[in-house]
């Protein structure tokens, strides 16, 4: 009797109590997910050490979360929508902390790299089910004029956390690295309370799963993006790397054609027929192809070429998050008043003056100096993500918002593999050319620094292992040792043409923000099924 009577007085009082317990409890839970996307980079070396994995097999642990967030993003959003984002929310945080636990109490011994790599799995699944339910959450109680700002802040809150991950890593790791995986815990707790608290509606669309849809869509995003992640150790004139390739883009290609048969598809395909749909999605796939990427170059070149500390890497990547979090709220008031085009506008030209003016001033080695740069491009990028994934949403035709969740995120993440996959190749294929030529100029034979200078890039690109070095003897580890310095500024000037790939990449967003038809929806939509209209009606029910 008591929750009726709850119930009730949240949909006769004022919308505000609900919609802030809703938007807390939401970033609370996707705050795992976005911790676990950096944390365990910094543990990698103890959990190598104690585990006894080799840098290939730590590789695959890394890459089995992101697969699974790869295949099942899709699924996510439309489970939103059948059984409600909220029972949605629960399940995907039950399963993720759960699989945080258990990689965590991962024992020792030939059975561990397996354990580690089912339960990182398992851990990308529910990452995969909580955040598409989880933004449709705040999409469904926030009505269309005050979308823009709230969702500017889950995604500014939520973003900076992916800072934060190497930080609090380093600081658990020095207790253990198990820790990294136990934190989620607590988070969980704290989230599945306010989730309670919060009394979100749950209105379930009465249709049948497209398991088969389902499927192809995993088979197609998961073997696509596993080419492109193993580029780099497999090459690119791999057999392997363009028959994963290819032939997942073969089986979402047939996807496509399914979902366009099937009475209850999956994603309803319709909704790129709306062009401001699809300038959405472009400007959304070239900003990630830079912003996922970033957390990851930015943070070696920083302990390679900057002499930095874990720790110090992260506080690097701070000055990219503070121009990100004001820039997403500038954003998001923007698109609340003159729609996505404007914010879309400037975040990619901030964006891309920002990442070529960095690029010029790595080759300085001076972290303090970077800072206005660094912010500047963060600033970009905040000024793009919530406004276009809020503009999506917004204009989306006869899809629901867990459907369309679905859709930009797996944009975002496929962007996101494909980024670390291009860049990746061109700093390990820029870093060897450079090294070559120092390891030449300080005296080595020609044959001897080429196969050094490749064995190098990979062990600083974490495209190969460490005891490559040394495989030519205590002579070439010596030419290596007293070279460093040069190496230093080599990975440097490597980095630069990483940082102007990324500033082209939003050059190319900003050609398809032009693009984009403008205006405001500046009412609910009466294109979506009565149910979310409903939905978004009465956020507090």
């Amino acid at each position: 009797m008591y929750t009726k009577q709850q119930a009730g007085s949240a949909q006769e009082g004022p919308r505000r109590p609900s919609q802030s317990l809703a938007l807390a409890a939401m970033m609370f839970a996707v705050s795992m997910t976005f911790i676990d996307q950096t944390i365990v980079s910094i543990a990698t070396p103890d959990i190598v050490h104690e585990l006894g994995l080799s840098a290939s097999g730590m590789q695959w642990v890394v890459n089995a979360y992101l697969l699974a967030l790869a295949a099942f993003f899709a699924l996510g959003g439309r489970l939103a929508d059948l059984l409600g984002p909220r029972r949605v929310v629960v399940v995907g945080t039950l399963v993720f902390v759960v699989s945080s636990v258990l990689c965590g109490c991962v024992p020792s011994g030939d059975f561990a790299l397996t354990w580690l790599i089912v339960f990182r799995a398992t851990q990308g699944l529910g990452a995969a089910l909580l955040f598409p339910a989880a933004l449709a959450v705040v999409v469904a109680v926030f009505p269309v004029e005050r979308r823009g700002r709230a969702l500017a802040l889950f995604f500014g809150v939520t973003g900076a956390l992916t800072a934060i991950g190497p930080l609090l890593g380093g600081w658990l790791t020095g207790w253990t690295w198990r820790a990294i995986f136990w934190v989620n815990v607590p988070v969980a707790v704290v989230a599945l309370i306010l989730t309670a608290l919060a009394h979100v509606s749950d209105r379930r669309r009465d249709e049948p799963l497209d398991v088969r849809g389902a499927v192809l869509i995993a088979i197609g995003m998961g073997g696509s993006v596993l080419g492109f992640q193993q580029a780099s150790a497999w090459g690119w004139d791999s057999v392997l790397t363009w028959v994963c390739i290819v032939g997942g883009l073969a089986v979402l290609w047939l996807f496509c054609r399914y979902e366009r048969r099937t009475a209850h598809p999956l994603v309803q395909l319709a909704v790129f027929r709306d062009r401001a749909f699809v300038v959405d999605g472009l400007v959304l796939f070239f900003s990630m192809l830079a912003f996922v990427p970033l957390f990851f170059f930015a943070s070696v070149y920083a302990q390679v070429s900057l002499s930095a500390s874990p720790n110090q890497a992260a506080l690097y990547l701070l000055y990219v998050f503070a121009g990100f979090a004001l820039a997403s709220q500038w954003g998001g008031r923007i698109l609340d008043k003159r729609g996505a085009r404007p914010t879309l506008k400037i975040g990619c030209v901030v964006g891309a003056v920002g990442f070529a003016l960095w690029a010029g001033k790595l080759t300085d080695l001076s972290m303090h100096d970077q800072w206005p740069y660094a912010a500047l491009a963060g600033a970009g990028i905040g000024f793009v993500l919530a406004p276009a994934s809020t503009d999506a949403v917004n204009r989306a035709i006869d899809a629901s918002y867990g459907e369309v969740t679905g859709i930009t995120q797996t944009i975002r993440n496929y962007a996101a593999s494909v980024g670390l996959a291009l860049y990746g190749s061109l700093l390990t294929h820029r870093m060897t050319e450079n090294v070559d030529d120092t390891l030449r100029s300080g005296g080595m034979p020609s044959g001897t620094a080429q196969s050094t200078a490749k064995s190098v890039a990979e062990a600083i690109t974490g495209t190969g292992d460490d005891q490559q070095l040394s495989a030519g003897g205590s002579a070439v580890e010596r030419t290596v040792q007293e070279s460093m310095p040069a190496i230093r500024m080599d990975f440097a000037e490597a980095n630069q043409w990483v940082f102007y790939g990324m500033a082209i990449a939003l050059g190319l967003g900003y050609l398809c923000a032009i693009r984009h038809p403008g205006g405001t929806s500046g009412t609910e939509r009466t294109d979506v099924p009565s149910d979310d209209r409903s939905h978004t009606r009465d956020p507090a029910s």
